[in-house]
């Protein structure tokens, strides 16, 4: 098995709303879920190959071709949100009204279309950015996601030796936070308990 490491692309949107699906359930599948399989990853991933502000990195089975996980940032949080409020949610709340949908979590992204939340002062504060992870189950603990950590984390101080980062871990998926404190995340004032954040000067263990 051959696995790379690549630069995420606008071409990767598929891919990445496939990722996003098989991953949305507190880490677990949420095909079951949906009737619309999209939703998911229109909201937490397919913007992050769309919008001003962001990147990432996929991580590529070669023997398949497959994505198989992903990490995407924005650079800047503020900005991010501005722009899919103008030019992201309002065409996808049009697409979907919630009286689409039968099941309640499409019910629930369709109505989030409409009033997406914004990430808090106290985050903001932290760090301008924001980035998350999915990696699927059968390329976990292999040592995947730190590289995908280290690559986006590296990328980022680039462009900000002495910003951070803030991140939002999946209520139902808390055993996770271990995971991102070995790199020297950590939880910080007026954040949720499902909420970390990392300065960038005090990263550690990055698999560059």
């Amino acid at each position: 098995m051959t696995i790379t490491i690549r630069e995420a692309r606008e071409s990767d949107a598929d891919a990445l709303s496939r990722v996003c699906l098989l991953t949305a359930n507190g880490g677990e599948s949420a095909d079951d879920l949906h009737d619309f399989k999209e939703l998911p990853g229109l909201t937490y991933a397919v913007p992050y190959v769309k919008l001003p502000t962001t990147f990432g990195f996929v991580l590529v089975d070669e023997s398949s071709g497959e994505t198989v996980g992903y990490t995407l940032a924005a650079r800047d949080t503020r900005e991010f949100e501005r722009y899919a409020a103008e030019h992201w949610w309002p065409d996808l709340a049009k697409k979907y009204p919630p009286s689409l949908a039968q099941k309640p979590a499409d019910r629930e992204f369709m109505q989030l279309f409409r009033d997406m939340h914004s990430k808090s002062e106290a985050r903001v504060a932290y760090g301008a950015a924001n980035m998350h992870i999915n990696i699927l189950e059968p390329y976990q603990h292999q040592g995947w996601g730190s590289k995908l950590v280290g690559r986006i984390i590296g990328e980022l101080r680039k462009g900000d030796p002495s910003g951070g980062v803030t991140l939002g871990m999946d209520p139902r998926n808390l055993g996770v936070k271990a995971f991102y404190e070995k790199f020297g995340f950590e939880s910080f004032e007026g954040g949720k308990v499902n909420e970390l954040g990392l300065k960038f000067s005090k990263a550690k263990n990055l698999d560059l």
